[in-house]
């Protein structure tokens, strides 16, 4: 087999072997969770079947999450070459990140409800362009529901901000 048949090219320029497609680069990352978290879980008492310690269901997902990884990156040759990915949807990406943070930061100060039902109406309304009234009802609804399940359900404790809220 030839070098070129080897290697694709990207657009600019630069080889990236065949064998490196989108699903690889996944199952590669999703292997390095697994291990990392098996590495942090090493601190913790694992337990018996019978009688678990905390780091029995962490290391067990881990295990879990390592043999999908590996069939993903043994069965992932079909899929389309990293070289060939766009990145049009860059600022979704960034956006939905964004968000991710200020929800990490706001949801000890405003509470949970409220910092879901903000990050929620500016996912559903400024990203996927909704309107006005199916933003807020499904903002309100999913993050009413959710601190409805977890909290008073499930017994959760859920933050609460400065208004109770």
């Amino acid at each position: 087999m030839s070098v070129a048949a080897v290697q694709r090219r990207t657009e600019l320029g630069a080889t990236i072997p065949a064998m490196l497609t989108t699903n690889r680069v996944a199952a590669v990352a999703l292997a390095a969770l697994a291990v990392v978290v098996l590495f942090e879980s090493r601190k913790l008492p694992l337990g018996s079947l019978h009688n678990p310690g905390p780091a029995y269901m962490p290391v067990l997902l881990a295990v879990a999450l390592l043999v999908f990884a590996i069939l993903v990156a043994a069965y992932g040759g079909a899929a389309r070459g990293v070289g060939t990915v766009g990145w049009t949807e860059w600022r979704h990406a960034v956006a939905i990140l964004g968000t991710c943070a200020f929800a990490a930061i706001a949801l000890e100060r405003l509470g949970y409800r409220l910092t879901m039902a903000v990050s929620l109406a500016f996912l559903i309304g400024v990203i996927e362009r909704q309107g006005v009234i199916l933003t807020l009802a499904l903002a309100v609804a999913i993050a009413g529901g959710s601190y409805l399940l977890f909290d008073t359900l499930l017994r959760v404790p859920l933050p609460r901000g400065p208004f109770g809220l």
